[in-house]
């Protein structure tokens, strides 16, 4: 159906322009935010916005003042303009304020875009031509897509618009890249292109240097340094100045955290260790690859109040005692079942939700298995890019699709060559896929993108989820015989909650990062009663802030814990009203994850990134549970 006759928009447009309301379920959230930005900007609608180009002088004048992000930018904008001119469409490249520093792509809808003023030189910003992918992604901070009748003025409904922020490595706004199209014309992987674009982009930001500071290229994967997917994040006097997307992404960062996050926060050995050994632990343990660029390490070297005697080259080594991830009785009793099957090439599933430890439980699993000296690859589902999907996890061979990378790519699947592939977030895999998935995982036999020789492989596959994917199978959401090829062997870990001695909890996890600081019996009792609904992530989360923000030998109050637990609200975000645990573990996971993020966004009055931080999750995770509209919380 074509996207200017959208009925569902028809019906939401009449009901917000004639009537003064619209529902949600008619339009998505970040739209109707914005329709209302704009109504209250006093945009008019009805006639195309006056927003004549500026001319040539001052428009050289824009490009000279954003110089950096017009060179940067210059590389990825010829090779993308074709891809859409095949496509009849154009890639605009904006500032931060939605001036439009180039637009190019296919001749004749260029033209058409200048019929309502897309060119060089205008302005497309929310208060000048209302709702726009440039402007409304200007004013959310994220990617959108608008498609036809989505856009305020009407004149903008012949487009469907796909922009993505562009962030310099100090996380400010630098720009957007948009690709647009005819409305009418399906844009399916739009923004997946704009967004593999703007990584690109980012990543070349940091070829000017970041002054006075060490700049490391990071990756679990070390077949991705020096690519647009490898972390970039540098460090001045052992504090995190600057990053890319995919470096924040690494450690499950925002940008506002620029400038606050440290060294002891984020990493378990010294800076050292990647300089020697182009290898280092993060705090969870997990093995990252890469290397490191500026001054020397002896007077940069940012020592850790710990250091792992672990060690990983291609795989993990068995953790000393007392290294190792904290497993309580139960569920150490889990692991060692876990690991006789996985031993015996059984799939094992791992259920629980967000934050329980299902990539530590499936990294100790690695660790103490069989394959503990191969390859341990964790792929997100969730994460993996939106529109490439396939491509990332099964590998491509070259040419095999626009934006192709010219030597293909072996994929993810084959990576984990003789250890163990981890399937993360299993759940969120497209149903489309799953056929493919299940398909290799019958056959042990992989045929990349664009054709090629069948590969056969070898992994031991581990797989975790948050949703209850026996109930994802009956309401239709995730296929059955995916599920029973997966599902041999299921481990459910348990919730903070749920934990027999949650103050024993607590007191283990203190003694990893305290760094000398001190718990007085009333913060240990205040931690050990909070509900957590973000589970050791969480807990975790909370300890190293109390350390961040204490000093060596300081003695740690309820005073200084933060408001929930200080001012008592044990249960604040996920149980608003208290239950009694036998209630609340007879809900199925999702309903208690779902209830707990829902409290956590209306405490915070709707914004998001707060409530992330509350519940010790990423942004990204709280929207994709929630939708983009974070009304639907409340």
């Amino acid at each position: 159906m074509a996207a200017t006759r959208n009925p569902d928009i028809v019906r939401a447009r009449r009901a917000f322009f004639e009537w003064g309301g619209a529902s949600a379920e008619d339009v998505p959230g970040t739209i109707l935010r914005s329709w209302r930005r704009c109504r209250q900007l006093g945009v008019g609608r009805e006639r195309k916005p006056d927003i004549a180009p500026v001319e040539q002088a001052r428009l050289r004048e824009l490009r000279e003042r954003h110089g950096d992000l017009v060179r940067h930018a210059h590389a990825e904008l010829a090779p993308l303009a074709a891809d859409c001119a095949a496509a009849g469409g154009i890639v605009v490249l904006t500032d931060a304020e939605g001036w439009i520093l180039d637009a190019q792509g296919h001749a004749g809808f260029l033209d058409k875009a200048g019929q309502v003023a897309l060119l060089p030189g205008a302005c497309w910003n929310e208060a000048r031509v209302g709702t726009n992918a440039i402007g409304t992604a200007i004013h959310e901070a994220r990617a959108v897509i608008v498609r036809g009748g989505e856009h305020y003025a009407d004149p903008h409904r012949i487009l469907t618009c796909s922009a993505v922020p562009v962030f310099d490595p100090y996380g400010r706004l630098a720009g957007v890249l948009d690709i647009t199209g005819d409305a009418n014309v399906p844009q399916v992987h739009a923004l997946a292109l704009a967004r593999r674009a703007v990584a690109s982009i980012e990543h070349r930001y940091f070829d000017d240097g970041i002054p006075d500071s060490e700049v490391l290229h990071l990756h679990h994967d070390p077949a991705l340094i020096g690519t647009a997917h490898e972390g970039l994040l540098a460090f001045r006097n052992g504090r995190l100045v600057a990053a890319n997307g995919a470096g924040l992404a690494l450690f499950g960062l925002e940008r506002t955290d620029l400038e606050r996050a440290g060294w002891d926060a984020l990493f378990e050995e010294p800076l050292a260790r990647l300089r020697d050994d182009g290898l280092l632990l993060d705090r969870e343990g997990r093995a990252l690859y890469g290397h490191v660029r500026g001054p020397a390490p002896a007077s940069h070297a940012f020592p850790p109040a710990r250091r792992s005697p672990a060690r990983t080259s291609g795989g993990a080594a068995p953790s000393a005692a007392g290294d190792g991830p904290i497993l309580e009785p139960g569920v150490r009793a889990l692991l060692a079942q876990a690991q006789r099957v996985l031993d015996a090439g059984i799939p094992v599933l791992v259920q629980g939700e967000t934050g329980t430890g299902k990539e530590v439980f499936a990294r100790a699993l690695h660790r103490a298995g069989e394959r503990a000296g191969r390859p341990f690859v964790a792929v997100n589902c969730a994460a993996l890019p939106e529109g490439l999907i396939e491509s990332e996890l099964f590998g491509y061979e070259e040419g095999a699709f626009t934006g192709a990378r010219r030597q293909g790519s072996p994929g993810l699947l084959r990576r984990a060559e003789g250890g163990v592939l981890f399937l993360d977030e299993i759940g969120d895999m497209p149903l489309a896929l799953q056929p493919r998935l299940l398909r290799v995982l019958q056959d042990r036999e992989l045929t990349p993108l664009g054709g090629g020789r069948p590969v056969k492989l070898d992994f031991a596959l581990v797989c975790a989820s948050h949703r209850d994917l026996a109930a994802a199978v009956e309401a239709g959401g995730f296929r059955a015989d995916l599920y029973y090829r997966l599902s041999h062997h299921v481990v459910r870990l348990p919730a903070l909650r749920e934990h027999a001695d949650p103050a024993a909890l607590v007191r283990a996890l203190w003694a990893r990062v305290a760094q000398g600081r001190t718990l007085a019996p009333a913060a240990l009792a205040a931690l050990a009663a909070h509900p957590w609904p973000g589970n050791l992530r969480q807990l975790d989360g909370c300890l190293r802030t109390l350390v961040a923000l204490t000093a060596p030998g300081q003695a740690i109050g309820p005073d200084l814990l933060p408001a929930p637990l200080r001012d008592g609200a044990a249960s604040a975000p996920a149980l608003a009203a208290p239950a009694p645990v036998a209630a609340m573990t007879a809900q199925p996971l999702d309903a208690l994850t779902l209830a707990a993020m829902q409290a956590a966004v209306a405490a915070c009055d709707g914004n998001i990134a707060r409530a992330a931080r509350r519940l010790g999750i990423s942004r990204s995770t709280l929207y994709r549970r929630l939708g983009s509209d974070p009304r639907r919380a409340h």
